[in-house]
Parts: C-alpha cells; sequence; structure tokens
C-alpha cells in the first residue's frame, strides 16, 4: 500500500472512530446521565478569592476595620490571609495581619495602621496631567482566601463606629464610577491597587457635566504605575473644577487593579466611597432605592458617541410603571446628565433602565456619612446562587433592610442570618416571596437570642425562581447611611458548553 493511500485509510478510520466514540457517548448519556454529567462538567468550585480594601491601615477620617464572611458549598477547609499594600510596592505580599480559617461566620479584623509616607513616596509620580497627583497610598488591604473562605466569600471595610463603608474589590481591568462632581466634593480621590508581582499600568477617563470639561486623559500623559503589592491614590478634584456630575472609567494596559473612589465635602472629612457600577450596558438595573423624603437624582452617562434613547421604569411594592419624566430621555453620546425624579420620593423599590445604546448609572439620595456627598445605589446584576452581605448593624448599633425586586416573573428567595458564633449556612432562614414586577422592604434581624451589634446575611434565590435583584440600605440613629447592593457570593463559576463536534475534539 503506498504511504498516500495508507495515510487517507488511516484517516478515514480515525473519523470513524471519532464520530463513533460522540455518538456512542450521546447515547449512552441520554437522557438522565446526560444531564448529571453534563451538570458536573459545566461548571467549576471556586478554589481562590482574593479582595482588596482601601481603607483598613490608613489613619484619621479614613480610618477603617475589616468584615470577612465566607458561605462555602463544597469546600470543608480554607483560609483569608490578610496582608498590608505599600505604597512603594514589593516583590511579595507583605507581612500577614490575620489569618482567618471559619467559614459561616462573621470574621471581623483590626488594622495596625500603616507608617506615614516617606518624603519619596510623597513627591508623586512623573507625567501626571495638569491639576492631577498620583502618590502613593497609605494603608489598605488585601484578602488572598482559598478553599471554604474563598467560596460565598464577601469582604467589606467598616468605619470607626462599625458601620459598613464599601464593599472591598476584586481585582480586574475596567471599572466604572459615577457620582456629584466638584462643587458638591471637594475631594475626589481615585484608589488603585495591585495584587500582582508585577507592576500594573492603569488609566482614567472622566466625563463631566462642566462647560469646558476636563483635559483628556490618555496613555501618554495618563499611565498611572501601580507597582506590584502596592495602593497608589490619584487626586481629581483640581480637574473636575466646575462639575456638577462626573463619571469615570478606570482601565488597564498592563496587568489588573482594584478601584475605588472616595468623595468628601471638604479635605479631612471621611466622606463617601462610591460603590463601583455595571459595565455599560443597554439594560440595567439598580436596586435598594430607599423609601426616604427627597426626590432621588439618577446619574446617567452615556460613555459612546452615539446618542441613547432611555426609558426608566419603577419596581415599587405596588408594582411596576413609568414614572414621572421617566420616558422620552435623549442624551448625547459622551455626556453625564442628572435626571431629577421626584414622583420617587418616600418610594422604596427599584429602577429598569433601557437604552438604545450602552450606559452606565447610578442614583443619589440624601443621607450618607458625615461629609460625604450622600448615599449613593448603584447599578447591579441579579444575585446568582447565593448573595452574602458581611457587616450588617442591628441593635444599638443601626437598623438594615433589604430591599428585594423581581423586575420580571415573580421570585422567592430564603434569607438567613449569622453571627461570629453561629454560622448563617445552619440557619434555616425564612422565604420571602416577590411578586412579578414588583418589590418588597424586609427588615432583617441577627438570629433569635443572639445579641450582637453586627451579623451576617444570606439571600438564597430558590429554584424556580425568576431574577431578583436586591439592595441592603442600612440607617443609624434615624439617618439612612449606605445602600449596598446583594453581590453574588459564587461557590462555583459556570463553564460554556463545549460543542461535540469533530472540530472541537482535533482540536481546530
Amino acid at each position: 500500500m503506498s504511504g498516500g493511500l495508507f495515510r487517507r485509510v488511516v484517516l478515514i478510520a480515525a473519523v470513524v472512530l471519532v464520530l463513533a466514540g460522540i455518538y456512542g457517548i450521546a447515547r449512552i448519556s441520554h437522557p438522565a446521565t446526560k444531564a448529571a454529567r453534563h451538570a458536573a462538567a459545566s461548571r467549576v468550585d471556586v478554589s481562590t478569592a482574593v479582595r482588596v480594601c482601601p481603607a483598613p491601615g490608613s489613619a484619621g477620617p479614613t480610618a477603617a476595620a475589616l468584615a470577612v464572611a465566607a458561605v462555602p458549598g463544597s469546600a470543608k477547609a480554607g483560609s483569608a490571609v490578610v496582608t498590608p499594600l505599600s505604597p512603594a510596592g514589593s516583590t511579595s505580599p507583605g507581612r500577614v495581619l490575620a489569618t482567618l480559617t471559619q467559614p459561616g461566620i462573621l470574621q471581623a479584623s483590626g488594622v495596625p495602621v500603616a507608617p506615614p509616607l516617606t518624603v519619596a513616596e510623597q513627591a508623586g509620580q512623573a507625567g501626571s496631567s495638569p491639576g492631577v497627583r498620583t502618590q502613593g497610598a497609605r494603608g489598605g488591604v488585601q484578602v488572598s482566601a482559598t478553599g471554604a473562605l474563598a467560596q460565598g466569600i464577601e469582604v467589606e471595610q467598616t468605619g470607626p463606629g462599625g458601620l459598613v463603608t464599601a464593599q472591598c474589590g476584586a481585582p480586574g481591568t475596567s471599572f466604572w464610577f459615577a457620582g456629584p462632581g466638584q462643587k458638591l466634593a471637594g475631594t475626589i480621590e481615585v484608589y488603585l491597587t495591585n495584587t500582582g508581582d508585577t507592576p500594573a499600568n492603569a488609566q482614567v477617563q472622566v466625563l463631566t457635566d462642566a462647560a469646558k470639561g476636563p483635559p483628556a486623559l490618555g496613555n501618554l500623559d495618563n499611565g498611572i504605575t501601580v507597582p506590584p503589592h502596592g495602593m497608589v491614590v490619584q487626586s481629581l478634584d483640581g480637574l473636575l473644577q466646575g462639575s456638577s456630575i462626573m463619571a469615570l472609567n478606570v482601565s488597564t494596559t498592563v496587568g489588573q487593579v482594584a478601584a475605588a473612589v472616595r468623595e468628601s465635602k471638604a479635605a479631612g472629612q471621611g466622606g463617601s466611597w462610591l460603590p463601583a457600577l455595571q459595565a455599560p450596558a443597554r439594560h440595567l438595573v439598580i436596586p435598594g432605592v430607599p423609601a426616604i423624603a427627597g426626590p432621588p437624582d439618577l446619574y446617567i452617562a452615556v460613555p459612546g458617541t452615539g446618542a441613547a434613547q432611555i426609558k426608566i421604569t419603577a419596581i415599587t411594592q405596588r408594582g411596576s410603571y413609568q414614572p414621572t419624566g421617566g420616558t422620552g430621555i435623549d442624551l448625547l453620546g459622551g455626556s453625564v446628565s442628572d435626571i431629577p425624579l421626584p414622583s420617587l420620593a418616600g418610594i422604596s423599590g427599584a429602577l429598569s433602565i433601557t437604552s438604545s445604546v450602552p450606559i452606565i448609572a447610578a442614583m443619589r439620595v440624601a443621607g450618607g456619612p458625615a461629609g460625604g456627598v450622600g448615599a449613593l445605589a448603584a447599578s447591579a446584576g441579579p444575585i446568582l446562587e447565593q448573595g452574602v452581605l458581611a457587616a450588617n448593624p442591628a441593635g444599638s448599633a443601626g437598623l438594615t433592610q433589604l430591599v428585594l425586586s423581581a423586575p420580571g416573573k415573580a421570585a422567592s428567595v430564603r434569607i438567613a442570618t449569622g453571627t461570629t458564633a453561629e454560622p448563617a449556612s445552619a440557619a434555616a432562614g425564612k422565604v420571602v416571596h416577590i411578586a412579578a414586577k414588583s418589590s418588597v422592604v424586609v427588615p432583617v434581624t441577627p438570629p433569635a437570642g443572639s445579641k450582637v451589634t453586627q451579623f451576617v446575611v444570606v439571600v438564597i434565590p430558590l429554584s424556580g425562581s425568576g431574577p431578583v435583584y436586591g439592595g441592603s440600605v442600612i440607617t443609624a440613629r434615624k439617618s439612612l447611611q449606605s445602600i449596598l447592593p446583594v453581590p453574588s457570593s459564587l461557590t462555583w463559576i459556570p463553564l460554556p458548553d463545549v460543542t461535540e463536534s469533530l472540530a472541537a475534539i482535533l482540536g481546530r
């Protein structure tokens, strides 16, 4: 047999065997076994997680502590290691400040105040734009979790009074924020953290409503070097002079960073940490809208060049409807706008926003921490698998309410709570039903008999439930302090389906 004919015969035989394998697998795995194997193959357990908090370890108005809760799935053991960040960076994580090993419960940790900045660290980076200063930042920690502490993890930073001030984020390549501009916020700072072992490069793009607008920030004049295991802070209040509203995007050209934004009315005040927003999309939901006196302000930014036609739907305890001023909204590309919604004063629920082009959105209401610019609710996704909130006040510390919304079909969730001694995973919890296209407000308290001022909340969508969005509304001394979206705290990650084709099997 000639070499060419032999190769053709071998190829035909291989194809027959591959096809037999494909259909053999399909035959033996249909129907029940196929479903079980598909479920096992289309997901992978979370084994590691990293979170970054910019405030713990700092002094003065930004001083903060740490709250960690993890509600795991299959993992039985693991740890969360807390290490400090360095203004100058280092080739490896800093010394271990705490090692947390107990899943399911609230674990709080104080963080020692970082040493003062050296003269070199205060000098700032070369190449910044006029009016923008970038320098090393004092404080901040990274939490590196494995196993049971990585599954279902939520990390939050709390202020001196114990109230949560921000949810700690994960490293990424793009972050969006929106909030008041320099006319209300005398201090606007962007904190950038690199948890990797090599330097990262970041840039900040800004949109405002100022007449002249800020100068363009491009790679050449806004390349921010974030050292490994380090944190830098960039001051933008000089850049944003005359602005009432601003939206900004932090992105990276090299590596990953975690981004956070702090605004305060004046220097020396603690102020507000702005929540990170969903990436630009044509459909957004802002959950956790509280019932508070005074009209809320809806901030919408259109990052692209195309104009946006926007419609707003309020999802309330009385059902869904278009509020006054919620239709016929036309915004130019490259703009940011404040849309007043006076008819929503005193109404709880969520906002569903649709647009002809991708947008970002946040809502500001009266309240917030001392020296802050109000309380902001962020656009967020639905709760997938479970949502965990770590540091919820109770008793004399404050009141916690969940605002749960079902923009589409009816939804049902189970709400469980835990403490520093009682795991939330062991609690039976209570079931809450949300009618289609409506919202409910649920006060939450620690487990019966627990005399604590902080506790963990877990929200679990039930089987067959429609998409449910949630926000935590925290008040203290009868004043609204913060609005936090209920995050998806996953124990496993879904994987994309694999097509059973000859090309896929042959790697083509």
